[in-house]
């Protein structure tokens, strides 16, 4: 039987989350809940996960580009939908298993990705920048972990790729402190390859883009597969134990705090959880 691997217009899909984008040798996926800071939620996960397919398959397209609407790149994982893991944990187990299938999927494209990073890239989100091959940032932007402080842990790339892209100590600080990284600091660290004007970052996009489609494809793709090594590693050791962890997690103290105070738009009470936890010795 003949089997079928040919690509489709970018326009016949029809998505409700993501806008998807084909011109002359480069695709365009778009993070499109602008209202909610791009954040995703299960829904958009597979919608990105059959674009990036369809990337994969379609032998014009040589380069990727993926970025946001509105002022987010991305939020990462949308808290709001998570309320309902707090009383259904093992739901998250299969959310999960959804965020892991689109990092891979992009990661695994076979071909160069950019990240266009237009707006502020949080959480999850910097997992998405990170888990494209290249990065340029508008100069307003930043970049900001926040697992630790919002009931999570970054373990679907951050945990596992920073210590590679901006070494050991760096990775720490930007995981357990949760700060802002200015789009300035991130360049020179290395989250970003780039830092231009806003009003240059298209240009600056199409410049890369154009000398990405100026190489061989089927040595990029390999060239990807061997840069890929060391994350790949990483990834196979451990992202299987964290979507377990996580799973079990997503209905401790911790995190219904943080994700209740989320959505109650306050701080987490850390003393509190804290408190409850290790209650002192009477």
């Amino acid at each position: 039987m003949r089997m079928d691997f040919q690509a489709r217009p970018a326009e016949s899909f029809n998505f409700e989350f993501i806008t998807y984008e084909k011109k002359g040798a480069r695709a365009t996926v778009t993070f499109n809940r602008p209202d909610k800071l791009n954040c995703v939620h299960y829904p958009m996960l597979k919608e990105l996960c059959e674009a990036f397919d369809d990337v994969a398959f379609d032998d014009q397209i040589a380069v990727l580009v993926l970025t946001g609407s509105g002022r987010a790149f991305c939020t990462g994982a949308d808290l709001t939908e998570q309320m309902q893991f707090l009383e259904r944990p093992q739901d998250y187990w299969k959310w999960m298993g959804a965020f892991i299938d689109a990092h891979e999927k992009l990661r695994a494209l076979g071909k160069p990705t950019i990240a266009r990073l237009n707006g502020i890239v949080v959480g999850g989100g910097n997992e998405f920048n990170i888990s494209c091959d290249l990065a340029i940032a508008a100069d307003d932007i930043y970049i900001r972990q926040v697992g630790a402080a919002h009931g999570s842990v970054a373990a679907a790339g951050a945990s596992q790729y920073l210590p590679i892209i901006v070494g050991d100590r760096r990775a720490r600080e930007i995981l357990f402190l949760c700060e802002e990284i200015p789009a300035q600091k991130a360049l020179e660290w290395g989250l970003v390859n780039q830092v231009v004007p806003r009003a240059d970052l298209d240009k600056a996009v199409d410049e890369m883009a154009a000398k990405l489609e100026a190489k061989l494809p089927e040595c990029v793709r390999y060239l990807k597969t061997q840069l890929n090594y060391w994350r790949d590693a990483s990834w196979a050791q451990t992202i299987q134990h964290a979507r377990d962890w996580l799973g079990i997690h997503s209905a401790s103290p911790e995190v219904r705090e943080a994700v209740t105070a989320f959505n109650e738009k306050r701080k987490p009470d850390y003393k509190k959880v804290r408190e409850r936890l290790y209650p002192k010795e009477k």
